[in-house]
């Protein structure tokens, strides 16, 4: 599978596990643990949710600009592994819930959470910038998208074990205290304690509460502080194993660190292509011109992709049959909402080898589509993905109208093949643009702006991130099937803009 690639580029993808690890920890479990914790509603939550994740990667801008002007990648990625561990350590100190001051203990939170962003930034751009590096030799450079493809199949081993293992423990964390769990109980333990539940959900409450506890409940006061004090701990412990998984990261890095290219030290002229070496202004701005307005497009991606930590969770949580979605362990019980942020990563290690494998076939043919047309049908797959939404839940009730029902049962929830289908379309969209976005940049990038190119890439998706937002207003606010369609929309116009530059774009990555 490595045949023909650098001996670095499996040191580098498994150094990168750590982080995916963290980061589809806080896609599947960031939202529902502000709320449970902080009572917030699906919009603020969702706020700290794109800021976080818009930190993330326009931190990452920064972290190139760093590593560009001290030339020194490595340790600038080192750093920020070390700073991210910091951010989780932050937040897998447990506090007790419902919290005793909501501001101090939310900026705390916050705190935590701008750490790992920054400690991301530092790292995520500059890595994948020693990865296209890795690549600019003339033996590797053909096979720079598999390359790429690769990196990101191997990142995403981390990402596949998160949700999980963060789900195990919350769960595993209430059965510990005698209780089961329930996706609906925190959002009416937090209206019971507030005094603003309706007559309606307070009798769903009071009904849920004896089936969740191993005791029969006769103070509901003391069973709502109890469950989501015991439901935040586990969370909270969640977040400690992402530390765990940041040391394992470190430890690859520094055993792979010697097989990495060292930017700093130039290579003499006869060893490089002549184009590296010597790039006259006027092609420099047309590989810039290029790269930024690719940025500019796939913000658009990202606002609708990145829905799955987001929206896309809210539904699985509010609107999704979770009954028969169940891994029992034997010593803990695998259920919840969360259980779907599991499936992107899985299929990304299922589906990369098959993808790489029509992308290899259609080269032996010479029919391999370009980087960019490869991006601009992502960008259309992404589309077809929100119509299955659209589809399958045209005819759900809003989501006021369900917090005023107290919930859905098992039997009114939508299949959970619904959410499984739309991943499996978002995953093969995704194997489209995000592997090859990067590997584009690296190519495309001037050799002395590598670092800021590829925090260009991230900071395009920053934006994207920063938009998440508007998705948890129109979840609670607009039928949910016009939701979806606003990210039909986003994506459709996404490939029909990067189709209108498709000559310029082959053209100037040739």
């Amino acid at each position: 599978m490595f045949k023909n690639h650098p001996k670095g580029l499996l040191g580098a993808a498994l150094s990168n596990m750590g982080e995916r690890f963290g980061f589809y920890t806080m896609m599947a479990i960031l939202v529902l643990f502000l709320q449970a914790k902080f009572g917030l509603s699906g919009t603020h939550a969702g706020l700290i949710y794109s800021i976080f994740y818009f930190s993330i990667y326009i931190l990452a801008f920064v972290g190139g600009i760093i590593a560009d002007k001290t030339r020194n990648y490595k340790g600038t990625i080192m750093v920020g592994l070390i700073v991210m561990a910091i951010g989780y350590v932050m937040l897998a100190i447990p506090s007790p819930t419902p919290v005793s001051n909501k501001v101090l203990f939310l900026v705390i939170s916050c705190i935590g959470l701008f750490t790992i962003a920054f400690g991301n930034g530092l790292f995520k751009g500059n890595l994948q910038a020693l990865v296209g590096q890795m690549y600019d030799n003339e033996q590797y450079g053909k096979m720079r998208d598999s390359g790429f493809s690769l990196f990101y199949m191997f990142i995403n081993v981390g990402a596949l074990f998160a949700p999980l293992m963060a789900v195990g423990m919350r769960n595993g964390w209430l059965a510990r205290s005698g209780y089961e769990y329930n996706s609906v109980l925190p959002e009416l333990c937090h209206a019971h304690i507030d005094g603003t539940i309706t007559a309606k959900a307070s009798g769903e409450l009071s009904t849920l509460a004896n089936e969740v506890s191993s005791v029969p409940v006769t103070d509901i006061t003391a069973f709502a502080h109890d469950y989501l004090n015991v439901f935040t701990t586990g969370f909270h412990y969640a977040f400690g194993i992402s530390l765990f998984a940041m040391f394992i990261s470190l430890v690859i890095y520094l055993s792979n660190r010697r097989k990495f290219p060292v930017p700093s030290v130039k290579k003499a002229k006869s060893d490089v292509d002549a184009t590296t070496v010597q790039m006259d202004a006027r092609e420099i701005k047309q590989r810039l011109y290029a790269l930024f307005a690719v940025f500019g497009v796939v913000i658009f991606f990202w606002f609708s992709f990145h829905q799955n930590g987001l929206t896309l969770t809210f539904f699985a949580r509010d609107y999704t049959d979770l009954s028969g979605l169940v891994i029992n362990l034997g010593f803990v019980t695998i259920k919840g909402a969360e259980i779907f942020q599991s499936i992107n990563p899985l299929l990304i290690v299922l589906l990369t080898p098959i993808i790489m494998g029509l992308f290899g076939w259609l080269r032996a043919r010479g029919k391999e589509p370009s980087t960019p047309k490869k991006i601009a049908i992502g960008m259309g797959i992404a589309a077809l993905a929100y119509v299955v939404m659209a589809i399958g839940s045209y005819d759900l009730p809003l989501k006021s109208e369900l917090d005023a029902m107290g919930g859905l049962s098992d039997a009114e929830r939508v299949t959970p093949f619904l959410l499984i289908g739309t991943y499996f379309i978002l995953t093969v969209a995704e194997l489209f643009i995000s592997p090859l976005g990067i590997s584009f940049v690296s190519k495309v990038a001037p050799p002395h702006l590598q670092g800021v190119m590829q925090g260009g890439w991230l900071g395009a998706t920053a934006i994207g991130n920063q938009l998440l937002f508007i998705g948890a207003i129109l979840y609670e606010s607009v039928p949910i099937w016009l939701t979806w369609t606003v990210f039909i929309i986003a994506c459709t116009l996404s490939m029909l803009i990067m189709l209108s530059m498709l000559r310029w774009l082959e053209r100037v990555a040739k």
